[in-house]
């Protein structure tokens, strides 16, 4: 794709957050700049930055250079530049911006009038026809940065400051803006803090920018989302389709982001303030994602047992040059650190002042601190210390007695044509299906697997629970359409069940872009229990791509408990430990769990003592399966029952070299094999779906085909969902 420089603008103090957000989006051709980073990237990557930076200003696109030390050079300059490729002289708008720096033209009003009768000269030279000016949305902006005497002509991109969101409706006394708010937040590792499930509260919130840019970073909603305008939307290079693909995409994300966003409230004393934050969280959709309320600073500890043991409280306080008396406010920098200290001692705080000498009233410890403007007033960020933090093992046992799942249901959702056929499809398979799973007693199962593909999303249910997942769609699928039917499915599901739609999940197997890696969607714990075959399980559906469960193996996993009788059972690759629940139900003598992660195992045992199997016959051990199981051939440890489901494939930073399925499957069965007593029995089973076998390697082995025996009702339709030998001596 062609490739082109664009300068993106920020404001004091945030260069460096700007920095990392480029990287993240997979752009590493910058250079920094006082107040700028240039940039060589392609036409998407500018539309990208206008869309999810949440501390950029503009983006500009230069176009022209020239010298111009007189307002005559400056006018010649432009008029030569070929206008007509940007925008078309009848019924187009422009804008000028104009800045100055040591040159001869100081002027910046009359310079962007010189700039403004060259572009206009020229269309009315050759066309007879002008553009007409509009100062607020123009077709095109064009910006002039003239400095030591040479103009700089660059396109903008935005069309307005990013900062303008589209959610602010209104306004109170001295609001925050959006882009402050956002560097403010990103400074003190909200979204990082956020995925761990800690919760944000704001106790003077005003017109409610905190609390609206705080669940964004945390939903993973794009921050230019909202708005109906940027600079490229009129402009005659506008590339519509790379434009169309990057909505979808934001949408997809925000469906997925808002079922991990943690608990946001905020309050104010003031009733009007409080108004304010209601329409601006209401206009950017998330009404029933964050609670406010009428609420004195005093009024907060009465909340503290209702919310998690950690968090972030962050506020917007007054302060001198902004509002009220600097000798009066140290009372209510004083009563926020006590507020803090005594009811939320797990809770973080920042917050931004004038006057950092205020914050020491706190009497909190001070970690770290960032300059910011607020607008004209130089001010500090101060970020300190919760007095006494919560250990993670505390806060995952807080969090999950009771936890609550959250998801995205448009609202004012118009239906698409198509939404019919999809409702009669889910209805049909939820009929035959539920009168299928009441009478064998199965709560967990899918419901519905891209029958139609037009809604390409596979549904399961897990208990009152839903979880969906959307298959990508083909490059062929209209991605505004592709959307909609996703919007679609989201909007029907809480009804076709009657679940409340915070019950319903959305996730969705992304490519991570720059220096993002793939690892855990959030680590908020939000674990519910479920039940299979009268046994019990730890499910989470939201903080990883997989739920903790395969549906699919529900029938492998009763095969194991039939055979695990006095057996010594063996769980290699043991995820989350359902087959060694399994094993441990069917009566196994003993059971061994291995896996190189200690977040699965400690998941394995959490479902083996949720079933009241525990005592030393119970072995889980971490380790890399391949070289553990060399180590067992060694000591010639024997198994009479051996459950080998490994990953299609891992690069794990853990392991050493790459592991395929399918050149390794014949050493790690033989190996596999070489640990089983002589009447043992080995379950192998793989979900690559173009496996093939190679029998002919293993031909000293008795090997029998149960794929068709191990597939439930509820995924016949998807007979490539998992392939399963039983195989013996």
């Amino acid at each position: 794709m062609t490739k082109h420089k664009f300068t993106v603008t920020a404001a004091r103090g945030m260069l460096p957050l700007l920095a990392k957000e480029l990287a993240d989006m997979g752009m590493t051709d910058t250079k920094q700049e006082q107040g700028n980073i240039r940039i060589t990237a392609t036409l998407e990557d500018a539309y990208r930055i206008c869309l999810w930076s949440r501390v950029a200003i503009r983006v500009l696109m230069p176009i022209a250079t020239f010298a111009a030390a007189t307002t005559d050079e400056l006018y010649q300059g432009i008029y030569a530049l070929p206008w007509e490729e940007h925008i078309d002289a009848q019924g187009s708008t422009i804008a000028v911006d104009f800045n100055s720096f040591r040159s001869k033209i100081h002027h910046s009003q009359y310079g962007a009038q010189r700039v403004k009768d060259g572009v206009v000269d020229r269309f009315r030279d050759q066309t007879q026809q002008r553009p007409s000016v509009d100062l607020h949305q123009p077709d095109l902006r064009i910006n002039v940065y003239l400095k030591n005497n040479q103009a700089i002509v660059s396109i903008d991109l935005s069309g307005e400051s990013l900062h303008k969101r589209g959610y602010r409706v209104t306004t109170t006394a001295a609001p925050l803006k959006e882009h402050l708010a956002a560097a403010i937040l990103l400074s003190a590792e909200w979204p990082r803090l956020a995925k761990q499930g800690w919760g944000l509260i704001d106790p003077m919130c005003g017109s409610g920018t905190f609390l609206i840019e705080a669940a964004m970073m945390a939903a993973d909603i794009a921050p230019g989302s909202l708005r109906d305008y940027f600079g490229f939307l009129y402009w005659k290079q506008h590339d519509k389709h790379a434009w169309q693909r990057l909505k979808a995409e934001a949408e997809r994300r925000r469906h997925s982001g808002l079922a991990r966003l943690p608990v946001i409230m905020g309050g104010d004393a003031d009733s009007k303030a409080v108004k304010a934050a209601l329409d601006n969280i209401a206009e950017a959709g998330l009404s029933d994602r964050i609670n406010v309320e009428q609420r004195e600073l005093l009024d907060w500890p009465a909340l503290a047992s209702k919310l998690p043991a950690s968090g972030m409280i962050v506020c917007n306080p007054p302060y001198g040059e902004r509002m009220g008396n600097v000798a009066d406010l140290h009372y209510l920098y004083e009563s926020l650190g006590n507020i803090v200290s005594e009811s939320f001692p797990g809770w973080r705080t920042t917050l931004i002042t004038d006057n950092e000498k205020l914050g020491q009233f706190t009497g909190l410890s001070l970690f770290e601190q960032f300059p910011f403007d607020n607008g004209p007033i130089a001010c500090q960020v101060l970020c300190y210390r919760a007095p006494r933090p919560v250990s993670a093992k505390t806060q995952t046992i807080q969090q999950a007695v009771a936890p609550e799942l959250t998801a995205v249901t448009p609202v004012d959702y118009e239906l698409s044509d198509s939404a019919e056929f999809f409702i009669n499809r889910f209805n049909k398979n939820l009929k035959h299906l539920g009168k299928w799973a009441r009478k064998n007693g199965i709560e967990c199962y899918r419901v519905y697997d891209a029958d139609l593909p037009d809604y390409a999303v596979a549904i399961d249910l897990y208990g009152n629970y839903v979880h969906v997942q959307e298959y990508a769609p083909p490059k062929s699928v209209d991605p505004t359409k592709a959307v909609q039917r996703l919007n679609d499915v989201m909007h029907v599901l809480p009804q076709l069940l009657d679940v409340p739609a915070s019950h319903i999940v959305l996730k969705l197997r992304q490519k991570q872009r720059g220096t993002q890696q793939y690892e855990a969607q959030s680590s908020q714990k939000q674990r519910i229990k479920v039940t299979e075959s009268n046994l019990s399980f730890w499910v989470n559906l939201t903080d990883y791509l997989d739920t903790g469960l395969f549906l699919d193996h529900r029938i492998t996993r009763q095969k194991i408990m039939q055979l695990a009788a006095d057996q010594d059972f063996l769980n290699l690759f043991s995820y989350t430990g359902s087959a060694t629940v399994y094993a441990a139900a069917g009566n196994a003598k003993s059971t061994t769990t291995v896996d190189m992660s200690n977040t699965y195992l400690d998941w394995a045992q959490d479902n083996m003592a949720l079933n009241g199997f525990s005592g030393q016959q119970h072995h889980f051990i971490r380790a890399n399966c391949l070289e553990w199981l060399q180590a067992a051939q060694q000591e010639q440890q024997k198994y009479g029952l051996i459950f080998l489901d490994p990953p299609t494939f891992s690069n794990s930073s853990r392991m050493e070299g790459v592991f395929d399925i399918q050149r390794d499957h014949v050493s790690l069965i033989d190996m596999a094999t070489h640990l089983l007593t002589d009447n043992g029995v080995l379950i192998f089973s793989t979900n690559r779906r173009d496996f093939k076998l190679d029998q002919h390697a293993l031909e000293n082995l008795q090997i029998k085909d149960i794929s068709k025996t191990t597939l439930p009702n509820d995924f016949e339709r998807n007979s490539k969902i998992h392939y399963c030998w039983q195989i013996t001596h």
